[in-house]
């Protein structure tokens, strides 16, 4: 009789191999933990260590998801997302409800469309300004110091939609502000309207912090 060394076989050797590295690995942790009293420290701040894992697995999810969409897309062929073309359709809109002469043109150089105003290039809106990235970091802050589930999805759409609207007025208020005022280039796009926007996310932070998370009921009680 021989024995044929398949698939079954090695993948027991395999599975023991890695018990014995686990198990000689948890003794070493163990160990360590017990020799640098750690178990006090990571008793101390758990709940810090717990927001920051939540807060980034998270983060990390969004991001893979937002990339993996973005990846449907030819940067080679210049091709524009569809939530980018959205943002720079809806700003278009919004200057166009002011009787603004605005419209939009595709940018032959790069993923990008070129926003006109007055008869004028004036910014080309690329998938970096779509305001998504900022979005995921609300959202991810959001769950990091979650509340009860019902709240915690209505709050999350929410600013969400408000974060998504204020990044498109930002966008059409830059496009009239560059045209009469050109030499403040640096100092709205750089500054003004980036302090702006993260300054409303922050405020949104601080008002789920203190009302409506788990941590504001806490504190309540």
């Amino acid at each position: 009789m021989s024995i044929t060394l398949g698939f079954n076989s090695s993948k027991i050797i395999v599975l023991i191999f890695f018990v014995k590295v686990f198990k000689c690995g948890g003794l070493f942790l163990y160990k360590f933990v017990k020799k640098f009293n750690l178990k006090k420290y990571l008793t101390t701040y758990k709940p810090f260590l717990l927001f920051l894992g939540k807060f980034l697995l998270t983060y990390l999810l969004l991001t893979f998801i937002y990339e993996r969409y973005l990846g449907q897309y030819d940067i080679d062929k210049f091709e524009v997302d569809g939530f980018t073309e959205l943002v720079a359709k809806q700003s278009k809109d919004i200057l166009l409800v002011f009787n603004y002469d605005a419209s939009l043109v595709p940018n032959s150089n790069e993923s990008a469309i070129n926003f006109i105003f007055n008869k004028r290039p004036m910014v080309r809106i690329i998938e970096g300004c779509n305001g998504l990235s900022v979005i995921i970091l609300f959202i991810s802050f959001i769950i990091a110091f979650s509340g009860k589930r019902r709240t915690t999805v209505l709050y999350i759409i929410s600013g969400s939609l408000l974060i998504h609207f204020l990044n498109v007025l930002r966008i059409s208020f830059l496009c009239v502000l560059m045209y009469y005022f050109p030499e403040q280039q640096h100092l709205l796009h750089g500054v003004v309207f980036p302090l702006f926007i993260y300054g409303v996310v922050f405020l949104l932070w601080i008002i789920w912090v203190n009302n409506f998370s788990l941590y504001a009921s806490k504190t309540v009680k």
